[in-house]
């Protein structure tokens, strides 16, 4: 048996969005800037894809910007936010376990002098808002927060931090990243007081390399790239016309099962949290104690530590077995360091190094689960005797 569950490095594509975008690829091929009837065409999509995600996100079609992904959304909402409004400020504040995506452009901009501040969290991977009241001055003029945790599925309280932003200043730019939050959650930017919102096309079974940064009307951006001045001159280069509606079709496809699909992926985490509580020695990060369900985190994330099994040889074990998992966040897996979010969270060295993180979708089946559940049964006994000798 094959079964994936590391969706929250990347999904697979729905078969209704491959077919959708292999007629716009094979087909209606124009591009959309041309003036003739193939141009037309592919503007027809792209107004597709704009008033798609207006409509999940009610929003409006003039606040939805594509890129290329997930990435490029946390840069231009970032760095175009930072550097358009710094005349009022050099303050910034996000959180220490933020992706690398926010937290290398972070880094960045401290260099072009910008001071960040890097809010704590606590064991479960959650900010206090009265951390963030503190941290707010007359100086700052972002926020950036993650919607949930694409290592632990920790969720923050976004709605409740965009209120208190607004509250003390309606003038700071409230960014959120979306990139794990979005086809798991219902999100309002302008309901949770979000001026800036990062999605990505492949984390919710559609194409990788295409994303959306939501811009609510009247924030004001510097652009990172200068061209042919597409999507109102804050993202020039010609659109991806088929990631764009490949990516919002997926989006429709998910939103309109959002209730069964939502209640499917809890029940999977659920049984399968339940079904670790049967071992000796394994944590499941960012739960409290006694905990087994997971209701309060993402409804898709499982981080497990296990004591006396290092993550790669787990990992590995488990491929064997036709398991596919991860131990980390994709965009940094192949990197040695510990997870700096499981640090950040207090989780001691030896837990660091034992982290896997389970990732589940739509597609994900309890046999999947239980299959999984008994591979872990029978290695990790096996994997500790080993590591003993």
């Amino acid at each position: 048996m094959e079964v994936y569950l590391d969706n929250s490095a990347t999904t697979r594509v729905l078969p209704q969005v491959a077919e959708f975008m292999t007629k716009i690829m094979c087909e209606d091929y124009g591009n959309p800037s041309s003036l003739h009837i193939k141009g037309v065409q592919a503007e027809q999509y792209l107004r597709y894809a704009r008033e798609t995600f207006a409509r999940i996100l009610k929003g409006k079609e003039k606040e939805i910007i594509f890129t290329s992904g997930g990435t490029e959304s946390d840069n231009m909402a970032l760095i175009g936010g930072a550097f358009a409004n710094r005349r009022q400020g050099n303050h910034l504040i996000t959180t220490q376990i933020e992706h690398p995506a926010v937290m290398q452009t972070m880094r960045y901009l401290e260099t072009q002098g910008f001071r960040v501040t890097y809010l704590p969290v606590d064991r479960l991977g959650r900010i206090s808002l009265d951390d963030l009241q503190r941290a707010v001055s007359q100086e700052t003029i972002l926020v950036s927060v993650m919607y949930a945790n694409n290592e632990i599925g920790s969720l923050q309280p976004v709605q409740e931090a965009g209120a208190l932003i607004k509250r003390m200043n309606p003038g700071i730019l409230f960014h959120v990243d979306g990139v794990q939050g979005f086809g798991k959650a219902k999100i309002y930017p302008q309901k949770m007081g979000i001026d800036l919102l990062s999605i990505s096309g492949h984390k919710i079974h559609g194409p990788k390399g295409v994303g959306v940064l939501y811009v609510r009307e009247g924030v004001k951006l510097q652009p990172l790239l200068h061209g042919g001045g597409q999507q109102m001159n804050l993202r020039s280069g010609t659109d991806n016309v088929p990631g764009a509606a490949g990516m919002a079709k997926a989006a429709e496809l998910l939103y309109a099962h959002y209730d069964e699909d939502l209640e499917q992926l809890r029940n999977c985490k659920e049984h399968f949290i339940k079904g670790l509580e049967q071992l000796d020695g394994v944590t499941v990060n960012g739960l409290p104690a006694g905990d087994w369900t997971g209701a309060e985190t993402a409804p898709h994330i499982v981080s497990v530590s296990v004591a006396g099994v290092r993550s790669e040889v787990l990992l590995h074990a488990l491929e064997e077995q036709g398991i596919y998992v991860s131990a980390g966040s994709a965009c940094s897996a192949r990197k040695p360091q510990p997870s700096a979010t499981l640090r950040a969270m207090g989780v001691e060295n030896a837990l660091l190094e034992s982290a896997i993180r389970f990732s589940f979708s739509v597609y994900t089946t309890m046999e999947e689960i239980d299959y999984t559940l008994q591979a872990l049964y029978d290695k990790i006994p096996m994997l500790r005797r080993y590591t003993r000798r």
